[in-house]
Parts: C-alpha cells; sequence; structure tokens
C-alpha cells in the first residue's frame, strides 16, 4: 500500500515538473521576445513561439532524464529544501548546457537567442524550486492525516535506541510512526517510554510485522548481538519488510562521528558534544542582546499584564518559584502569577487529577487557573518575565524546560543528561507539542537538542516559536 502510494506521488511530482519546465519556456520566450528584457530583437530574427514548442519538449524530456539520473526524485528522506532546491539548480544548469550545446553544433541554421535559455534556467529553477516548497507543505498534510507514513518497528530500547526516538520525535516532517519497540531485557521489552508502545520482546517480531503492518525495523541492538541480528534480518526478509541498522558506533549519538583521513586509513572517533567556549560566547551574547531588547521593547506589555493581574485576583503580579539549572544548580523563576494566590498549596490534593505521566504535573482545566491567567498561559505571556532570567545567566533564550526540584527528584538517570545544559524560555518541546507532548518525549526532544546544538538551532527554534505563541497550540 505504501509502495503504491511513494509510487503515486512520484508520478505526481513528474508530472507537475512537466508542466512547469514548458511553462517557465513560456514565460521565457515572453520575456524575451514580447517584453524584449536587456536587449531588443531585431525584426529579421524574431522567432515565432511555435518553432521552439520542439525545443521546448526536449528540455523537457532530457532534464527529466538527468534529474532522474542525479537523483532529484530519490532525495534521502530528511534532505532540507536547500537540498533540493540545489539538485533542481544544478541539474537544470547542466540541461540548458547540453541543449545549447546541441543547437550549435547539430541546428546552426536555427535563429535562436541565448537570453532565452539563460532565463528559461532560471524560471524553471524558480518554478521548480517553489512548488518543492507546496510539495512539502501537501505532504506534511497528508502525514498528519495518516498517508504516506512508514510504519516503524523499532528492536531495542537501550541507548540507540533512544536516540533513534528522539531524532524521530524532532524531525516529524520524516514521515515515521513508531508503532512501538521490542527487547529482551525484561524490564524494557515491558514499560513503555512516553507514547512509544513497549512490544515485548524480538521473539514478537514476526507477527507484529504481520499484525500491525509495520513498513519498516530498525535494528539498534550492541554488536554483541550479532547473530540476534542476522536472525532479524532474515525474518524481515522473508516477511518482505524492510529492514535498516543502527551500527553499534552510534550508541553515544547518531550525529557525533568525527571522520579523519591517515593516508587513505578512515579513522572514527567520537566529537565532544559539549558546547565549546566560543560557541558559550557567542550563545551567552545573543541572551544578552535578545532579553535585553526584549525586556525594554516588552516593558508596556509588562505594565497591561501587571494592571490586568490585579484588577482580576488579589495576590502578588509575578510568581516565583524555585527552578533546576544547568548543573543541578538552583535558582528562582520569574513569571506572571496565572492562578490564584496560594495555589501551590493545593497541588497535592489534585494530584489525582493530574493528566500528565512520568514527572509532570498538568491539569487541562485547572480550577486554580484565573481569567487573566487563563489567556497568559494560552499565549505563554505568563513566561515573559523569565527575560529577567536569561538576562542574569540562569537561563537561555533556546534550551531545555526549567525544572522544579521535585521533578528532577523523580528523574531517571537518562532524563538527568538534560540538565548539562542551561534551561530555555523556548525549545524543541515547546516548538513540538508542549503540553500535547509526554514527558519521556519532552527529555527526547531536549537530548537531541543538546546533542545538535548550532547558533542555527536556536535561530529556528526561535522562529518557529512565534506562530506557535500566536495560535496558542499545545498550551493549556
Amino acid at each position: 500500500m505504501f509502495e503504491r502510494y511513494r509510487r503515486l506521488m512520484s508520478l505526481a511530482v513528474a508530472a507537475t515538473d512537466v508542466l512547469l519546465i514548458n511553462l517557465a519556456f513560456a514565460v521565457a520566450y515572453w520575456l524575451r521576445y514580447d517584453l524584449q528584457w536587456f536587449a531588443a530583437v531585431d525584426a529579421a530574427f524574431y522567432v515565432p513561439y511555435r518553432s521552439f514548442i520542439p525545443v521546448s519538449l526536449a528540455l523537457t524530456i532530457l532534464l527529466l532524464g538527468i534529474y532522474r539520473l542525479s537523483g532529484v526524485y530519490h532525495l534521502h528522506r530528511g534532505a532540507s529544501w536547500f537540498d533540493e532546491a540545489y539538485q533542481v539548480l544544478t541539474s537544470t544548469a547542466t540541461g540548458i548546457i547540453l541543449t545549447v550545446f546541441v543547437i550549435v553544433f547539430f541546428f546552426r541554421p536555427f535563429l535562436y537567442s541565448r537570453l532565452i535559455f539563460f532565463y528559461a534556467g532560471v524560471l524553471i529553477t524558480l518554478f521548480l524550486g517553489l512548488s518543492r516548497i507546496v510539495q512539502r507543505i501537501v505532504r506534511s498534510h497528508l502525514r498528519r492525516k495518516g498517508l504516506g507514513v512508514d510504519r516503524l518497528l523499532i528492536v531495542g530500547a537501550g541507548e540507540i535506541g533512544r536516540t533513534v526516538m528522539r531524532n524521530i520525535v524532532a524531525h516529524p516532517g520524516l514521515g515515521y510512526h513508531i508503532v512501538g519497540f521490542v527487547d529482551d531485557d525484561p524490564e524494557k521489552g515491558n514499560t513503555d517510554i512516553g507514547r512509544f508502545k513497549a512490544l515485548g520482546s524480538t521473539t514478537n517480531i514476526a507477527r507484529l510485522v504481520k499484525e500491525s503492518a509495520i513498513d519498516e525495523v530498525i535494528i539498534t541492538l550492541p554488536w554483541m548481538y550479532h547473530r540476534k541480528i542476522v536472525s532479524i534480518i532474515a525474518q524481515c526478509e522473508r516477511e518482505k519488510v524492510r529492514v535498516r541498522i543502527v551500527p553499534d558506533i552510534f550508541q553515544m549519538t547518531l550525529s557525533n562521528l568525527d571522520v579523519e583521513d591517515l593516508g587513505g586509513v578512515p579513522m572514527i572517533g567520537v566529537k565532544d558534544i559539549s558546547i565549546g567556549r566560543g560557541e558559550l560566547l557567542i550563545k551567552r551574547t545573543v541572551d544578552v542582546l535578545v532579553s535585553l531588547i526584549g525586556l525594554i521593547l516588552l516593558f508596556p506589555l509588562f505594565l497591561l499584564i501587571a494592571l490586568a493581574i490585579r484588577l482580576d485576583s488579589p495576590g502578588p503580579v509575578f510568581f516565583t518559584q524555585i527552578r533546576v539549572g544547568k548543573g543541578q544548580h538552583l535558582f528562582t523563576c520569574y513569571k506572571f502569577r496565572s492562578m490564584h494566590h496560594g495555589a501551590d498549596e493545593e497541588k497535592e490534593a489534585l494530584q489525582d487529577q493530574n493528566e500528565a505521566d512520568g514527572a509532570f504535573f498538568k491539569i487541562r482545566n485547572d480550577p486554580r487557573i484565573t481569567r487573566v491567567g487563563r489567556f497568559i498561559r494560552r499565549t505563554s505571556l505568563d513566561e515573559l518575565p523569565q527575560l529577567l532570567n536569561v538576562l542574569m545567566g540562569h537561563m537561555s533564550m533556546v534550551g531545555p524546560r526549567p525544572a522544579p526540584p521535585a521533578e528532577v527528584q523523580r528523574y531517571l538517570p537518562w532524563h538527568k543528561r538534560r540538565l548539562e545544559v542551561a534551561p530555555g524560555l523556548t525549545g524543541l518541546w515547546q516548538v513540538s507539542g508542549r503540553s500535547e507532548l509526554t514527558f519521556d518525549e519532552m527529555v527526547l526532544l531536549d537530548l537531541y537538542y543538546i546533542e545538535n546544538w548550532s547558533p542555527l538551532l536556536d535561530l529556528q527554534i526561535m522562529l518557529r516559536t512565534v506562530p506557535k505563541l500566536i495560535t496558542g497550540e499545545g498550551a493549556y
């Protein structure tokens, strides 16, 4: 079923490319011969469009062949839009050059303008590049509907398996749905990780593949289980299911290998995943500038929110709470008060209404929240005072969610890795579902952020935060 969907999508993309290539050539003709951009066309050299139709069709066939050979239609699942656009650009340039070469050497009597081919190349790249954006939006929409999604079974729930899970959670656009995982360790094989279901031991693989319509199996077992890995691969081949193996060398992280060449001998090492001093300086500089500018520009909004809180319910404007920062150092976290005064004392009485898992405490319709509080929580305006924490160095603009000490006491050992960096005002957890995420999923996203940090990743997260704040998606 999935393979049929994939073939139909490939045909649809190719058909769209055919239309856009010919449209681009028609527009190029219009720009050159009708608008006469950059250079006038002498009447003696005017060529009607019908004379270019065979050229346009030949160029289309040539480009489709080049696109196919160069991998435009077979980019790997995690390829970015820039990867696609670059492939289209280089392939189109190759096709245009070959077309001009053929015309110059084999069709010399044919009157043509070189500018029309330049225009065509630019327009084809532009049109196809824009079409890839539309296709990504359509694919994302279809995947949310469950179409074009690969159903995965992960073999192994150790560090490698969790790394795979957090990478998939961090990239929902990849179109993967994790049905669950299996592990021969009785405790791991029967303990869910967030929404990821524990499905028992590896002896269940053949049955699960059939019953759960698995499209792909990802094996994340350590190297010492090579006999079992071979056996699992054989099972998958019999069931005609794709199987991939994550090498044990990736145990620390999937993205932290350092490959060097020693006189033709490849050497693989593990990169240091800690953020260097220079990078920390860049991150801190950005934090200070953004928080300072934010506090100045948002000061009138601070006054309005403070006034609304005071008019809505008695009590202080700000709510302070001890949170755990980098290296498990404690700090005072500032927020606008969104609950009635003394709400913390009522938390224990509401434990039976807790809707969250793990160390979380969340109630969708928390009775302690005030009218103004409900609005500022939905829009995350209650967290604006944390700009003070960022300015003082307790927090960063981007990072893991700051956790209270009581929550940290309930952490499993692998959860504590999120305390290796400063907590953030926003983060992958906020732009990937916020309150809709389970605790383990939030931790997986935090670990992915720590292992893959870069200034560009921080910028992407901050830009993705804005629409989330406007829509209030995932907040309550």
